[in-house]
């Protein structure tokens, strides 16, 4: 059965609730505040089966000015729109304005109804007819049918039905591959059962027993019964009107607004950018930093305008700005809105949605209206380039890509495919799967390559530079698992050679100038004239007349080429001195067998500040077995 989203929208006593009862036989107006002032004050639903296979679920709305923000909470999901005026007044101020709303939010296709045809003549009754097509003739409903009826005589229902008919065929049912979304516009308790929430699905399907959460408070819960059109249903799909059970959440936690969405999957955002169109019956220009309220699906927040490439935004004119929100809601791309002002209350314009999750973007910058330029383009393969752009050196995975596009991840991933075969796009993580542009690659390849570049350039006597060293030089907006597929393609184009831990440029070989061999020699000589008891670091610094990290790069340099042997970090020997101690460390151990640290002193005279570094060493190069306190020879 295909399932639509039939709404009302005009003016307030124009006999839109009367209509659907006509219709439906449901009066929806349901509270007795509404019963008493006879007046549409909250949303009211109904349904409606046509033929065979179609059924829809209507949404009746309120038409007084006081109440539109509730109209707008209506309009979101609506597949077409019935658009009710009275035959005896004509057009009327909320006419224009829910006709503006319904246009700005994305109604596509609607039927205008004459209502209280029994109260005109025939003669009245063209003129407003006439009246109401030139009125709509730039407007969504531009020869849109027009059909006159009297609901309390029914005169013109079966037409208006047959026009519903008609046009049903023409509308194409939403998509169920998307990941679920339901909006929440009513909220209550049942006894036995608890929370139960209503709205209309505007993608995808809940079923019974899906694990779900509630944004933007982010409450998890479970969905524990599905009702649609008041019937029991294992799974309700996208388009229809639904009351969803849920398990695990108190209904004072829900309020309109709300939205119910798969667990995990989305994130609410506090900011938004969007292609804006403002009303050309607006009032006044609209200025950077403007306060306004933005209204979608059920959503009420409050916000600010940033204004890209302008200081202000005239009646009539259209631009890309971002929305910067009071708080935070679930918006995706593609989701229409409307603006409206704080006082006096007024309808300013609306749009879509672009970018739900953007980067902060520099103000008059060409780079960012190009970007989004692509984003309004509405081609799954450049939505998702543009994700994998603006990602930057971060990168961005398939989830992320969900929760910004709104895709499911099977359209995503056929938007992907050709991105990867031809290049533009890289995976460079595995597990969870991230992916980054071909110009991001590149750049994070250049980074890490001049930083080899540069630190060799610096430390002109090392061979290469630590893998972790290089690693953490990664800019701290990338990721540090990025490093590794970087590394090889820089091995792969020659650019980088890896020894073990050290990352070294190809075909460099390491040199010294005539003063650095004087000063070799000088700390050979020193280490040499000291034996058993070599100078400290901190003294052969003061012999040469250099720092630290200039000793220890000489020394480190002498230790690769065997000049001298490195016995812990700041502790260097003469090659000699070093055999000579290994000798006869193995004479006592084959002697005694085991030997203590005091026992190796005696024989050797040595201190404690370097007696037990040699000792340690001489574990490290597998010669002894440390057992306790005491050291034994290690076989073979």
């Amino acid at each position: 059965m295909k399932h639509l989203i039939l709404g009302t929208a005009g003016h307030i006593d124009h006999g839109k609730t009367s209509l659907v009862k006509a219709l439906t036989g449901v009066d929806t107006d349901r509270l007795k505040e509404e019963k008493a002032r006879g007046i549409t004050i909250e949303l009211g639903f109904a349904h409606l089966e046509l033929a065979n296979d179609l059924r829809f679920g209507i949404v009746d709305v309120p038409g007084h000015e006081r109440f539109v923000r509730t109209m707008v909470a209506g309009v979101g999901g609506m597949d077409l729109v019935l658009l009710v005026i009275a035959a005896d007044e004509g057009i009327m101020p909320q006419t224009r304005e829910h006709l503006e709303i319904c246009q700005l939010l994305g109604v596509k296709r609607g039927i205008v109804v004459l209502t209280k045809k029994d109260m005109v003549d025939s003669d009245w009754l063209d003129l407003v007819t006439e009246e109401v097509r030139d009125y709509l003739a730039d407007s969504f409903l531009a020869g849109a049918p027009v059909v006159a009826v009297s609901s309390r005589t029914g005169d013109g229902i079966d037409a208006l039905k047959a026009e519903l008919i008609k046009m049903a065929k023409e509308i194409e049912q939403k998509r169920v591959d998307s990941p679920f979304r339901l909006p929440v516009d009513r909220v209550f308790t049942v006894t036995g059962f608890g929370t139960v929430v209503t709205g209309t699905l505007l993608a995808g399907a809940v079923t019974v027993g899906d694990e779900v959460e509630i944004l933007p408070s982010g409450i998890a819960c479970r969905v524990r019964g599905v009702q649609s059109f008041g019937s029991k249903v294992e799974k309700g799909g996208a388009g229809e009107r639904l009351a969803v059970n849920l398990q695990g959440v108190d209904h004072t936690d829900v309020q309109r607004g709300d939205v119910v969405v798969p667990k995990g999957l989305y994130k609410p955002t506090s900011a938004v950018d969007v292609r804006l169109n403002y009303l050309a019956s607006a009032q006044k220009e609209l200025k950077h930093r403007a306060s306004i309220r933005l209204h979608s699906a059920t959503y009420e927040v409050p916000a600010k305008i940033i204004l890209f490439d302008r200081d202000s935004l005239q009646p009539g004119e259209s631009a890309y700005v971002q929305l910067r929100l009071e708080h935070p809601v679930l918006l995706l791309p593609g989701d229409p809105f409307v603006l409206r002002t704080y006082s006096p209350q007024a309808t300013l314009g609306g749009g879509t949605v672009l970018d739900p999750a953007p980067p902060r973007r520099r103000r008059r910058s060409a780079e960012a209206l190009e970007l989004l330029a692509a984003a309004e383009s509405g081609v799954d393969q450049d939505r998702i380039k543009l994700l994998v752009d603006s990602s930057l050196l971060s990168g961005i995975s398939i989830q992320e890509m969900v929760n910004r596009s709104g895709m499911s991840g099977k359209r995503i991933e056929g938007a992907l495919a050709p991105l990867l075969s031809s290049g533009a796009v890289l995976q460079v993580v595995k597990e969870p799967r991230i992916f980054l542009s071909k110009d991001a690659f590149a750049t994070l390849k250049k980074k890490l390559s001049d930083e080899l570049a540069e630190y060799l350039q610096e430390n002109p006597m090392q061979e290469g530079i630590g893998k972790e060293e290089l690693k953490s030089r990664i800019p701290r907006r990338s990721d540090a698992r990025f490093f590794g597929p970087v590394l090889a393609s820089l091995e792969k184009d020659g650019l980088a050679l890896s020894d073990r831990e050290l990352v070294k440029l190809p075909g460099r070989k390491v040199g010294v100038t005539q003063d650095q061999a004087s000063v070799q020699r000088t700390l050979e000589e020193a280490l040499t004239k000291g034996w058993f008891e070599p100078p400290t670091l901190k003294e052969l610094c003061d012999l040469v007349g250099a720092t630290e990290k200039q000793v220890l790069d000489h020394a480190n340099m002498m230790f690769r080429e065997g000049r001298v042997a490195k016995i812990k970090g700041d502790i260097f020997y003469a090659p000699g001195a070093v055999s000579e101690l290994r000798e006869k460390l193995v004479a006592l151990l084959k002697e005694k067998k085991e030997i203590t640290p005091p026992e190796f002193r005696d024989v050797t005279g040595l201190s404690r500040k370097f007696m037990i570094p040699l000792l340690e060493y001489f574990d490290s190069e597998k010669l002894t077995i440390r057992m306790g306190d005491k050291r034994i020879l290690r076989k073979g």
